[in-house]
């Protein structure tokens, strides 16, 4: 027999304690399943149905989490094992495996280059059954392996037996087929812009690899790059002892230069470990090389320390890039922070014109070290931002399905679609397609370090940036770090062109609070764009109120509706809720041309009746709406209106 007064709410606190106890997925069904068996009512059990898929979506992002935090303990514990241990076997071998593990396939392997033999050979394997294939040797631009060592880039291949990318040898195809392999993903290793091995992960069946695991595999190769270069200069170290032996003081030297830099590197090490940032890596390096440490992104904004004019260091920059190496310039000592090619920013040392090897590349090493956070940020900042521009790619496509869900599922995922935000929508000022993905991934990186959400959407790159507290989100409120619409879509223009290499276009609607104001912000943008095409303004960014009647006019689909509503929505939402007729008042004062007397006769209203009428539509629209332009746009708007049939 059911009773009256049952709710959901055991089941919901059942749901909490299987979240909490990291149960299965497939316990959570048997929630639901109880709450049937007892005969709960149908609106309970919606509910609880409900609840449930919302706990599997938690479920599912925690497991998420718990994966992404597995890779970064992993990458810590490989940078520990660099800096505790000086076997390159023992280094290695744990990179394999690790690799192995946390990419889950069946066997995971490492090759190095015989320059005698003009090859390379199989150096570490983990998971391999079979003989042949542990003593295989690849020929360069030979399989997979010879590709990428050519080409110093990762590829991968679902099925290596039937992908004619890659030059099939008899010897290595044999190898392959002896040890059952089928996927196979290898990335390089890279020291200086150099190649200097691949590592491998395989499976024994077919399987596609996402980039977030090529980019884990080259994080691994990293590591490898370092073990190696650590072992070269460890051996280098020996034979120098070992050359001068007899010469004490000269050995004494070296040898506290070399604990130096085991000292230093084990300290920039255990910032890593500990979550430091750039400026606490940089503070350190300062303090041990006696300098002062600035640290530069791409853009050459500053990250840490004192800034420097981008042009006076590109020079620099460039050779330090070129030679893989910390270079003198002037009075100070520039390098380049790199991974792989992707240049990240630059590391600059002041105070020190002359620096000894040691302290060089201790140097240098701190902007490995310095490489590693940043792409350890950039990592986590883009899964936040696929997060959530999945969630702007919603709000944008069906904002009315359901507000409140998506305001919640915004708030869970630190986007608070409650308060106002400016909506930008950007594309390449040429209009070529191809060149939308630069685009969005320099969205990211403007957006990078703000609350911002960004999301490529119908041709478009869309960005979202909640406005700065205090600015005002309803007339003339602007974004983060700028004072409103029209000069944030200028400077962010001119940035994104900067990011991106090509002109860019931006159109900005007003400030939005809400997912269906935030959608029709987004289609105000759309058409300041389409007019800023019309107008010529390409590679331009401007908003939508300051371009006011020319967007309805140049748009492309000439949004009458939009118009209207922008321009006219609060009068018209007032008179809604209260019955009133700011509209007709105000559509009457204009075609009177301006004259109280004239209008109230019209109205067959009292002369005060109209002037309070008036007051009411300045509170709603601003001090300005009298004002030649605006109101201009107002008796457009009011005509539109009129032939419309509002």
């Amino acid at each position: 027999m059911n009773h009256p007064q049952e709710s959901a709410a055991p089941a919901l606190r059942r749901l909490l304690d299987l979240l909490a106890s990291g149960a299965a997925t497939e316990d959570f069904a048997d929630v639901l399943a109880d709450a049937r068996r007892r005969g709960a009512p149908a609106a309970v059990l919606a509910e609880i149905d409900d609840a449930t898929w919302q706990a599997l979506r938690v479920h599912r992002t925690l497991r998420q989490h718990r994966r992404r935090e597995a890779e970064l303990t992993a990458l810590f514990d490989t940078a520990g094992d660099l800096a505790a241990s000086r076997d390159l076997d023992t280094v290695l071998q744990a990179i394999v495996r690790r690799a192995r593990m946390l990419l889950g396939t069946d066997t995971a392997y490492l090759t190095l280059p015989d320059e005698a033999a003009g090859d390379t050979y199989m150096r570490v394997t983990d998971g391999s059954v079979s003989v042949l294939f542990q003593t295989l040797r690849l020929s360069l631009g030979h399989g997979l392996g010879g590709l990428v060592a050519q080409t110093a880039r990762p590829y991968a291949t679902p099925d290596y037996r039937t992908d004619e990318r890659f030059h099939h040898t008899g010897t290595i195809d044999a190898g392959v087929l002896d040890e059952g392999l089928v996927a196979i993903i290898g990335v390089p290793l890279l020291l200086g812009g150099q190649v200097i091995g691949v590592l491998f992960a395989a499976d024994r069946s077919p399987r596609a690899f996402s980039p977030d695991e090529v980019a884990l595999l080259c994080s691994l190769a990293a590591h490898a790059a370092i073990a190696l270069d650590t072992a070269k200069s460890l051996a280098d170290t020996r034979a120098a002892l070992a050359e001068l032996n007899a010469a004490n003081e000269l050995v004494r030297a070296h040898s506290a230069a070399v604990q130096r830099a085991e000292q230093a590197h084990d300290r920039l090490t255990d910032l890593v470990l500990r979550g430091a940032e750039v400026p606490d890596v940089a503070a350190a390096v300062a303090a041990l090389l006696g300098g002062e440490i600035a640290v530069l992104d791409a853009e050459g904004e500053p990250l840490a320390g004192r800034s420097a004019p981008a042009a006076e260091l590109a020079e620099a920059v460039a050779a330090s890039r070129a030679e893989g190496r910390s270079v003198r310039h002037r009075e100070q000592w520039v390098c380049a922070v790199l991974a792989g090619h992707d240049a990240l920013g630059t590391m600059v040392l002041r105070g020190r014109p002359d620096l000894d090897d040691a302290d060089r590349r201790l140097f240098e090493r701190a902007s490995v070290v310095t490489a590693l956070l940043l792409l350890l940020r950039r990592s986590v900042a883009e899964t936040e931002n696929r997060i959530r521009g999945d969630l702007l790619t919603d709000l944008l496509t069906a904002p009315e399905r359901d507000p409140a869900g998506l305001t919640a599922r915004g708030r869970r995922l630190g986007v608070d679609l409650a308060r106002p935000h400016l909506v930008l929508v950007a594309e390449p000022a040429d209009g070529k397609t191809d060149e939308r993905g630069r685009l969005a991934g320099a969205a990211r990186r403007y957006l990078f370090g703000s609350r911002g959400v960004s999301a490529e959407h119908a041709e478009t790159v869309v960005l979202l940036t909640p406005v700065e507290s205090g600015s005002g989100g309803s007339g003339s409120g602007g974004a983060v770090g700028a004072g409103d619409p029209e000069e944030t879509a200028r400077q962010a223009a001119e940035r994104l062109a900067r990011l991106a290499g090509f002109p860019v276009t931006v159109g900005a609607g007003r400030p939005a609070a809400g997912p269906p104001a935030l959608a029709a912000s987004y289609g105000e943008g759309l058409r300041c764009l389409r007019a800023l095409r019309v107008l010529g303004r390409a590679g331009e960014g401007a908003s939508a109120r300051a371009l006011g009647f020319l967007g309805v006019l140049l748009g492309d689909g000439h949004d009458v509706d939009g118009f209207v509503g922008a321009t006219l929505g609060p009068l018209l939402a007032y008179d809604a809720r209260r019955g009133t007729e700011l509209v007709r008042t105000l559509r009457a004062y204009f075609d009177c041309g301006g004259s109280l007397t004239r209008a109230k006769d019209e109205l067959h209203v009292h002369v005060n009746t109209v002037v309070q009428r008036l007051d009411r539509v300045e509170a709603l629209l601003g001090r300005d709406w009298n004002q030649p332009e605006r109101s201009l746009e107002l008796q457009l708007a009011l005509r539109l209106q009129l032939l419309a049939g509002g």
